[in-house]
């Protein structure tokens, strides 16, 4: 267990190993995840350590999975510190979203298969039936999941059937990735979320995309939750009048996200958007 980004509340993250632990899982929280940097409250120990702990993580042959601790801010610090290329040699479990968005990008840019879905200390959405059970289906039995938007609807926007990589994530972090030595244009289906963002906000993250020709070769789109914004409405309203003229395959309504359901989905898999179902077309995790 890594902490690349915001500071650990030793409670939460004592509740979230103990359903790790539950799974059969042994769990080794790494030195800096409870640290906290020395001038910057806001994260997690100092960029070298967290970077550090993560790689040693990352190359243990002994760990088969890395989970992230929580998100907040700061993984774009450490990747400055990691060789990312060294790191996508080995495949390897990674389970985080957020911030953590920033390390699916580099990873699912080299052809590895990460897992958006809840951490360590999210108590919340572990401690949720569908968000818990997905989260150890696919980890454990993979090949059960059939649908990766199910129990929870989703909703079509735009109806039509695409095929395509899973990519994406975080909003505001795919945005800011723009112009970095770590950028990741997509190609395939590509799912958003993002918490605490006002309408105004995500207009312009998305018309920042949308201007640097960033979704080209979407296939597809799901949108999942986009929560703690100002108007719930005028947000759907605005994702809808950026993203519609696409004329690719949409839903929204996707429990992923910051929502106390957050179904875990395999980011770099190949999938088919039907309707609303996401289909996987390969075995998430082998």
């Amino acid at each position: 267990m890594v902490a690349p980004a915001g500071p650990l509340k030793v409670e939460r993250l004592e509740i979230g190993t103990k359903y790790l632990r539950d799974w059969g899982l042994e769990v080794e929280v790494m030195p800096s995840a409870l640290g906290r940097h020395d001038k910057l409250p806001y994260l997690a120990s100092e960029d070298t350590a967290r970077a550090a702990d993560f790689r040693t993580a990352w190359l243990e042959a002994d760990f088969k999975a890395v989970f992230c601790g929580r998100g907040g801010y700061g993984v774009q610090r450490t990747l400055e510190h990691l060789d990312v290329e060294e790191l996508a040699g080995i495949d390897k479990i990674l389970v985080g979203f957020s911030d953590i968005t920033a390390l699916h990008e580099v990873l699912n840019a080299r052809g590895l298969v990460t897992i958006h879905g809840p951490m360590a200390a999210a108590v919340e959405q572990l401690g949720s039936e569908h968000g818990h059970d997905r989260l150890r289906d696919l980890l454990f039995t993979p090949e059960s999941v059939t649908d990766l938007l199910a129990p929870v609807g989703a909703r079509t926007v735009v109806p039509g059937t695409a095929e395509g990589r899973l990519l994406g994530g975080n909003l505001a972090l795919l945005a800011a990735s723009l112009g970095t030595p770590t950028f990741a244009k997509p190609a395939g289906i590509v799912v958003l979320e993002d918490v605490g963002e006002d309408a105004y906000r995500i207009d312009r993250l998305l018309t920042q995309l949308l201007r640097s020709g960033w979704f080209d070769e979407v296939s597809g789109l799901v949108i999942g939750d986009f929560t703690e914004a100002d108007d719930k409405d005028l947000v759907a309203e605005v994702i809808q009048e950026r993203l519609v003229p696409l004329g690719v395959p949409m839903i929204d309504g996707a429990a992923i996200g910051h929502a106390e359901v957050n179904l875990a989905i395999p980011l770099g898999l190949p999938v088919r958007l039907e309707g609303t179902s996401l289909i996987p077309l390969l075995p998430a995790l082998s």
